[in-house]
This record gives structure tokens, sequence and C-alpha cells, in this order.
């Protein structure tokens, strides 16, 4: 008899336990914003919040965000929950994801967890001053790149709100894929972030070193009313107050003197000095000494020093004078005196108080309130649950594929950008004798415009026939322009960078566009070969 009512209860109790499962295993509160958000979440109309929130989809993706649409701005947008969340006595994760799609050098991108704001709280006013629980997120600006996590936390002592950082947090990915961030809130008062699954981050609430300040403040502080003995002596060491300097101690010494043992090599040329002047330079002929002064010849470097143990006045070299001791100090010994470093002497702190958890706020409202100079900040996927299992499930289901396509696209781009250029061999024929071309004598003038067009060709192999014909225009050109009776190219010529051998009316042609960039050109292989011809200079330049 009594077996036949076992399994009608062991039916109930599944069935409860089943139910029950289910309600843990759904979110607490889950935001995709495959919607627009307007009329769900509301935007700050106080009036520093200029920034413009769009409901965009992340690139290369179908899947919508919200997004920073502006940069150099402060946003702030907030969402009220239907029901507090409470974070005490139970596990609850925190989880959102955000893309940098434009890179982030200076902005936050965290989310702040709102507790109830009272009665009279006009959403439309939110703004730094609202109240918060939790703020959690990465941050990151010139020295400062971190995840944040912050509590803030009543004193049951003073009812003060506190700020309690979380110490040495990590940092943030520097890249433009989707990333999501995980806070997990244990029972144990164990903090754990995670950054794509992966925990980055341990902490305990109510252990002393692991926030700034620590929640439970010390036991004992130092008293303010203490103060350090006029004759306390805090130096270790000191001059020994019985040392005498040395009467052989010379303070005035030099560091170095000249070596008297060092000789004059043979064959040192007195007379001959360091530079000439060089004796293949000459005058210009259209050198104007009233408007360009008294002309000189350049200097070069003696080629008799070059042969000989050295040229011009030889002087002693220097060494260094033994006799130097430098300033003189007393040596130091242990001091009699000293007491060690001075401390004020530790009193029982008033403000202390001991707690079992901390005094976590419920969770009213979420809200994005930042300032960031950078746009393309794409929020999506924001989650809080009781169980950790439910975020893993998100994050394989929103996060992990979004992810990995943009991994490998950004792998392909990357592998694409070191492949070498591959000429086929028909293009390597037309480039060969395009740069024959370059060599006719009748182009040089402008052999390095074309080698410049050529060698973009190489780099831009499927544009061949473009560059064929751009040099053939360039040839027929100058062909007509030579035929037609216009002025010859004018070769350069190697010379003295102090003259020039042009006349005004090259230096007038000189000025035309396409001499100016040749010039430029020049002047850039001369950088880079130091043999090659140096460009040609209007003696103005000079």
């Amino acid at each position: 008899m009594g077996g036949r009512w076992i399994a009608p209860y062991l039916f109930l109790t599944l069935f409860v336990c089943s139910v029950f499962h289910i309600h843990a295993s759904e979110p607490l509160f889950y935001e995709s914003f495959d919607d627009s958000f307007e009329g769900r979440w509301i935007v700050s109309e106080k009036d520093e919040y200029k920034g413009v929130w769009k409901h965009s989809n992340s690139d290369g993706h179908e899947d919508h965000g919200l997004l920073v649409s502006e940069n150099a701005r402060k946003y702030g947008i907030v969402k009220e929950l239907e029901k507090p969340v409470n974070l005490k006595d139970a596990t609850v994760v925190l989880q959102y994801e955000v893309r940098f799609q434009n890179g982030l050098e200076c902005g936050g991108a965290y989310l702040k967890f709102l507790r109830p704001q009272g009665t009279n709280w006009i959403p439309k006013e939110f703004d730094n001053e609202s109240p918060y629980s939790i703020m959690f997120g990465p941050d990151k600006c010139g020295s400062t790149n971190k995840v944040h996590f912050i509590l803030k936390h009543k004193n049951p002592k003073t009812g003060e709100y506190v700020e309690h950082h979380l110490k040495y947090p990590p940092s943030v990915p520097s890249d433009k894929l989707s990333h999501v961030y995980t806070a997990i809130l244990e029972p144990n008062n164990d903090l754990r972030i995670l950054i794509d699954g992966e925990e980055k981050k341990k902490a305990n609430f109510l252990t002393g070193d692991h926030f700034e300040p620590a929640i439970i403040p010390p036991k004992t502080i130092p008293d303010p009313d203490d103060k350090k003995p006029e004759d306390w002596d805090e130096r270790a060491k000191i001059s020994d107050p019985d040392a005498v300097k040395p009467e052989d101690w010379d303070e005035d010494a030099p560091v170095e003197i000249e070596d008297g043992d060092a000789v004059k090599p043979e064959g040192w040329l007195d007379d001959e000095p360091e530079e000439i002047d060089d004796p293949e330079a000459s005058k210009p002929e259209d050198w104007d000494d009233e408007e360009d002064g008294e002309w000189e010849a350049p200097k070069i470097d003696n080629p008799k020093c070059a042969t000989g143990p050295g040229c011009g006045e030889w002087k002693r070299p220097v060494k260094r004078n033994p006799a130097y001791k430098g300033k003189w100090h007393a040596p130091l010994i242990d001091n009699p005196d000293y007491k060690g470093i001075w401390k004020p002497q530790e009193i029982p702190n008033p403000d202390y108080f001991d707690l079992e958890k901390p005094d976590y706020e419920p969770i009213a409202a979420i809200g994005i309130e930042i300032w960031t100079m950078q746009d393309g900040l794409l929020f999506d996927n924001i989650l809080i649950a009781n169980d950790e299992k439910v975020a893993k499930s998100y994050r394989e289901k929103t996060w992990k594929p979004k992810f990995d396509l943009e991994k490998e696209k950004q792998k392909a781009e990357e592998a694409a950008s070191n492949l070498p250029v591959k000429l086929s061999s028909y293009q390597k024929k037309v480039f060969d004798v395009l740069y024959k071309i370059a060599d006719i004598p009748f182009l040089k003038a402008y052999k390095i415009k074309v080698i410049e067009v050529i060698e973009k060709g190489e780099k831009q192999p499927n544009v061949t026939i473009g560059i064929l014909a751009s040099i053939v225009v360039v040839i027929i050109t100058i062909i007509l322009r030579i035929l037609l009776g216009g002025k010859k190219p004018i070769p350069r010529q190697e010379e003295p960078v102090t003259g020039s051998t042009s006349t005004p009316a090259e230096e007038k042609e000189d000025e035309r566009p396409e001499r100016k960039e040749e010039t430029e050109k020049e002047e850039e292989i001369e950088k880079e070969e130091p043999g090659a011809l140096r460009p040609r200079r209007s003696r103005r330049e000079t």
C-alpha cells in the first residue's frame, strides 16, 4: 500500500526540481540589442552628454549592438530593471561584450550597475553623480590601461559610501576584435574577472590587500597626535668628527694632465692644413660678386694628411692625473646616537568594523556613462545571471562565433599584407624592357621619373598595361617637344654645392612642377646613396 504513494511523490519531487532548475538557468537580465534601444533605454538629457547613440550592426556581422557614433564626446544612457537584483547570498555574474571597431586610444567602455535611486529619480537625468553599486569594464587613456572593478560600499559606522578599487586589475585587449568581459561575485566573498572566458584576476572582497582602500578598515592606525621627539636621530651613519684631511691631499689637482712622455710621430706634417680648397672647383661664369658675395672654393680633406701620421700643429695628448683625488670628505662611521626610523605609535582605529560579507546594494538599473575620444565602440549582449554556466552558454552562443570570424579575417589580412608581389613571366619581361627604355640617352633628364612609374607598376602588377601606356605617352611627348622646337632636356651636371653654373633662364625653367619633382627625387637619392650625382642648386640656395 505504501509503495503506491512512492511513485507520485517521486514524480512530484522531480517535477519541482526540474522547474526550479529551468528557472535558475534563466538570466536575471539580458539585452541583445537585436531591436532598437529606443523606448527601452533612456538617453541622458543632461547638457554635457552630447554623444549620439545608434542602433548599428557590428562591422562584418549582421548582429546589432549599441554604438558610440561620435568621437570626443560624453555619453549617457540607462536602463531600469523590472526588479532589483540582490547581490547577497548567491552567485551573481555580470557580463557584456564590447568591440573597439576603430581602436581605443583614450576613453572608457565600462558599465555602471546602479543601486536604487529613490522615488524622485528621473532616468533622463542620469549622469556621473547617479549612485552605483558596481562599476565594471575597460578603461584606457595615457598610462591608464585596466579593466575596472569598483565596489561602492556603505560604511556601517559612518553611513558614507566609499569607492573600493580592485588592485592590479587586468589590462585591456588592444585590438579591434569583439571581447566579452565577465565579473563573477561568489558567496564566499571571492571575485573573479574573466576576459573572453579566461580568468585574468581573482580577489577576495574582505582581504585587506585586494582592494584600495580595504573594505574592512585596519584595527589600528598611527596616532595622529604622536610627534617625533626633537632629539630623535634617524641617521644610521655620520661623518667621522675626528678625521682630518691628509696634508698631501690636493683638492685642486686637475683630472687630466698632458702626457709628458708622448713624442710627436715621425713625418708629422706641421705646415699642412687639415682642409684645403678643392682644386677642381672653379668660379661659375654667372657668379656676380656684388650680388652673391666673394666666391670661395669649397673645402675638401687634405689628401696629404690621409697618407701621413697627421697635419697641423701637434699637441701632446692628455692622460689621467695620478695625483687627482677630488674633494676630500671625512669617512662615515656608525652613529652612536642612532635610534632607527621614527614611526608614530599605533592606536585602536575608531572607524574599525568587521564583516562576514560585504553589504552589497541591489542593482536597480544599468547605465553607460563614459567619455571617449574614439567612435565605433559597440556594446552588446549585456547579461546578469545567478549561474556561471548561463554566462558561459551565452558566450559560446553570442560572442564566440563573432570572435572566431573576426580573428580569421584578421589573420587573412595580415597574411595578405606580408605576401611579396609576384610577377608573371610575361610581366617580368615587360618590366625588363621598360628599364632598358629608361636608359635611352635622350630620356636621361626624365629617367628618375620614368623609373618611379615603373617601380609603382611592379608593386601593382595588375596595372601593367596602364604603366606601359603612361611611359609611351611620356616618350611621345618628349619626341614631339624636340621635333616642334621645344627646349631640349637639360642634362644634370656634377658640381660643387657652393656654386652653380645655371643661367637665369635655366633657373626659371627649373621652376616647372615636373622639374621640381625631379629635383626632390634626386635629393632623396643623394641622402640614400652618397656617391650619387648631387642635385643642381641655384646660387641663391647656397
